[in-house]
């Protein structure tokens, strides 16, 4: 059992919520870019999310997890105290650094806890981070003074203008590279679509663009091939090949069709029906 130390909510909408897991096997082996596979008890699905950050000593490690499916519904009503069934990891490779001395990391969302154990360990390593992060508004933005203090430039953006420079993340790192920025690797982590904006945008100016992928992953093996995606016109599995990939090889039509494969059995299962009065509630 994998005991929660430590949940406190990341920003004021509530949706996102950090949690401190006793998992002391997988603080002490995983590095940034690498993520977990956990299962609440025995019946749960098996959920894949990002290590955010790891404590050696304590034999802790820490991750940041969206309100969205009925397992992450479930996770965020733990307290502290209570144990998830199972924690495997770390999974997948760490991000490559070596030869890197300037690079701009694209974010979106929720997508930020991907990139902050990144951008840290290139601080750590010596490495120019510029950081483009986009939120929908001021109040789902997260990790802000984290990601400062990792950045030597830090551009956020909202889509309604209310924190940052109005509009999209995209669009800035447009702006940054047509006013003549010029970047060893860009790296993105968010929604897929905006990923797929972003290897667009970096493929006239040849910068080479890596992207963290986190297709529907079941056992984390690569035996089940869920997570299977196309690279380069070879099939690829995300949880044993990635998560990360060049962006500019990545069949992206393809990545976004298969994500959508569960969306009827996803609402169905966020979805409570009361035996007694037969009403309909969508869990919020």
């Amino acid at each position: 059992m994998f005991k929660i130390v430590s949940k406190r909510p990341l920003n004021e909408s509530g949706l996102e919520i950090e949690f401190v897991i006793e998992a002391p096997l997988v603080a002490k082996k995983a590095r940034p870019g690498q993520f977990i596979i956990f299962r609440l008890d025995e019946y749960g699905e098996r959920v894949p999310v990002t290590i955010s950050a790891t404590d050696p000593e304590k034999g802790t490690i820490t991750i940041m997890v969206k309100r969205a499916g009925k397992s992450t519904r479930m996770l965020h009503l733990m307290e502290v105290g209570d144990c998830l069934a199972d924690v495997v990891g770390p999974l997948g490779h760490p991000t490559p650094m070596e030869g890197l001395k300037r690079v701009c990391i694209v974010v979106g969302g929720v997508g930020t806890a991907i990139a902050y154990p990144v951008a840290k360990g290139m601080r750590d390593r010596g490495i120019a981070v510029d950081m483009v992060a986009g939120f929908r508004s001021k109040k789902y933005v997260i990790l802000e003074d984290e990601l400062r203090a990792c950045s030597v430039n830090f551009y956020p953006t909202t889509d309604d203008g209310t924190y940052g420079e109005k509009g999209f993340n995209v669009d800035k790192l447009r702006k940054l590279l047509d006013g003549g920025e010029t970047y060893d690797e860009v790296i993105c982590f968010g929604p897929l679509r905006m990923m797929k904006m972003v290897c667009d945008a970096t493929r006239p100016y040849k910068i080479k663009t890596i992207a963290s992928l986190a297709p529907i992953m079941l056992d984390g093996t690569g035996m089940c091939g869920a997570c299977r995606l196309t690279v380069g016109g070879e099939t690829k599995f995300a949880c044993v090949d990635g998560p990360e990939f060049d962006g500019h090889q990545v069949d992206w039509d393809g990545v976004i069709a298969r994500s959508t494969y569960y969306e009827a059995e996803e609402k169905e299962a966020a979805t409570h029906i009361c035996r007694i009065t037969g009403g309909v509630r969508e869990h919020g």
